[in-house]
């Protein structure tokens, strides 16, 4: 085993599953965060002294973290306490439409046909079956590979796979090709709004992504305490294995010496060596120069970049519309707010909004007072050339505010009872990506193959995180760490021990 550590450069999913992966096999690690707490994306917001969840606030394919967690004698179980969801959204349209996706396949068809009728229940159902047979041969494969070039992956998944990604009609953008399946228009907005998982316009985007239908189907659970107990588990576990993980620990540079060993410098002037060094940061980072310019060889700046975000995260009353856990309004002109973001780098005029009622599940009864909330609308990733001001914001909430009163939905909160977070924000958050909270938008077949993936052309320094391969959200965020661990343990030619 090596004499030096391996530093890990940053504590979100990421970094913090490479952290766990290395440290099962035995290699000494070091994480380095320059935060007060870990996370990354999956953050906490303090609002009156109460904690709300201000990044992913979905958890699914939890056989990740099953997968993470094998050899640490430790189970998931052991770390949080999950209860799986009965229903995955609701969902409101200013008509005084309303509508709940269940999680049982089903409930989910039945309703379907309550709601919009038994063709359109027929169709989801054929939807359903596409989406699952996309995700076991291509989409499964794919996030698991480490070589995702088209060769590799037309080899690894083979005519299945090639009969699957046809049946989506992989020429059409997702929207289109959703117009096989749905032809009530709230529906095709409902299952269009899948692309935004990935930071992207439904418009542009392939209709692969699609899959998260079966992802979702497959199972949504609640973390109890918030999505931040995972990472504040996870960093726990790191220390019971050994590891060392500092907060506002920032690095200021990396530089290569000529044993290839890294030197690591943080902003105190405290330099450590490292035999390995991943980072999970975006993969613009060290090209734009922002650990030095030993790295700016490596990463890549996105083709476009995804989607950024306005946020609100408060304690306020609600009255009228039954919020549910995640509870999505939709604009009534899905297709200008998409050309707004990507086209004219603009906030759209009426946002489709998503709110998390962090208080509310599927058990218990909703809260009758003030309770935790958090907001948020799709936003360009313009946070590097534009500063919003506050009264822009205060347009953005009033828009915001506009769309949710005429689905039947009002708030009553102090304005001092709220913290808002924009793309300026976002980008300080996490430089170099303009406030791209997923990297680059999975915008045209080409997007797959063109995320960096976890090796990069300086031997011994490696890529993490959602902007790397397979991509942006908790569970593929954790894969890139592992899969980062993975490449780093077969090129060192170490063995667990």
């Amino acid at each position: 085993m090596a004499a030096n550590p391996v530093i890990i450069v940053g504590a979100g999913i990421a970094g913090l599953s490479a952290a766990i992966a290395l440290l099962a096999r035995g290699v000494e690690v070091i994480v380095l965060e320059k935060e007060s707490e870990p996370g990354g994306k999956m953050r906490e917001i303090d609002v009156e002294g109460q904690r709300i969840d201000a990044g992913p606030t979905v958890f699914t394919m939890r056989w990740v973290f099953d997968q993470l967690l094998a050899n640490t004698g430790k189970s998931l179980d052991d770390l949080i306490t999950l209860q799986k969801a009965t229903i995955l959204a609701r969902h409101g349209w200013s008509d005084g439409s309303r509508f709940d996706l269940h999680a049982d396949r089903q409930q989910a068809i039945d309703a379907i046909g309550g709601f919009a009728g038994a063709a359109e229940a027929r169709r989801f159902r054929a939807f359903l079956a596409d989406a699952a047979d996309i995700y076991r041969h291509v989409g499964l494969p794919f996030m698991r590979a480490k070589d995702t070039s088209l060769a590799a992956m037309a080899k690894t998944t083979g005519p299945a796979g090639a009969m699957a990604l046809f049946r989506t009609q992989p020429h059409k953008s997702m929207w289109d090709a959703l117009g096989k399946y749905f032809k009530d228009a709230r529906l095709h907005q409902l299952f269009g709004r899948y692309a935004t998982y990935y930071g992207s316009s439904p418009f542009h985007c392939p209709p692969n992504l699609s899959l998260v239908a079966h992802v979702e189907q497959e199972g949504v659970w609640y973390i109890k305490g918030g999505m931040h107990k995972l990472a504040t588990a996870l960093t726990g576990l790191i220390r019971d294995l050994g590891g060392s993980i500092s907060f506002r620990a920032h690095v200021d540079s990396i530089s290569i010496e000529k044993n290839r060993t890294f030197n690591v410098t943080l902003s105190t002037g405290k330099t450590v060596t490292a035999r390995a060094v991943i980072l999970n940061s975006d993969a613009a980072a060290p090209a734009a120069g922002l650990f030095g310019g030993a790295l700016k060889s490596t990463g890549a700046k996105p083709a476009i970049r995804s989607l950024s975000a306005m946020t609100f995260s408060t304690l306020a009353k609600v009255e009228g519309f039954p919020l549910h856990r995640h509870t999505v309004f939709f604009s009534d002109d899905y297709r200008a707010e998409f050309e707004a973001i990507f086209q004219q780098s603009t906030m759209p005029r009426s946002p489709t909004t998503y709110i998390c009622a962090q208080d509310r599940n599927d058990v218990d009864p909703a809260p009758t007072d003030r309770e935790r909330l958090f907001f948020l609308i799709n936003a360009p990733a313009n946070g590097d050339t534009h500063i919003y001001s506050p009264a822009e914001i205060e347009r953005c909430a009033e828009m915001m505010q506009t769309l949710l009163a005429r689905c039947g939905l009002t708030l009553s909160a102090p304005s001092d009872a709220q913290q808002v977070t924009t793309p300026t924000d976002f980008n300080h958050l996490f430089p170099a990506t303009g406030g791209a909270l997923y990297g680059q938008a999975s915008h045209g077949w080409g997007s797959f193959f063109a995320r960096p993936r976890p090796k990069t052309k300086i031997p011994g320094l490696y890529l993490a995180g959602g902007s790397v391969h397979p991509g942006s959200g908790i569970p593929t965020a954790s894969l890139s760490g592992q899969m980062a661990a993975d490449c780093l343990m077969a090129d060192q030619g170490w063995t667990s021990r």
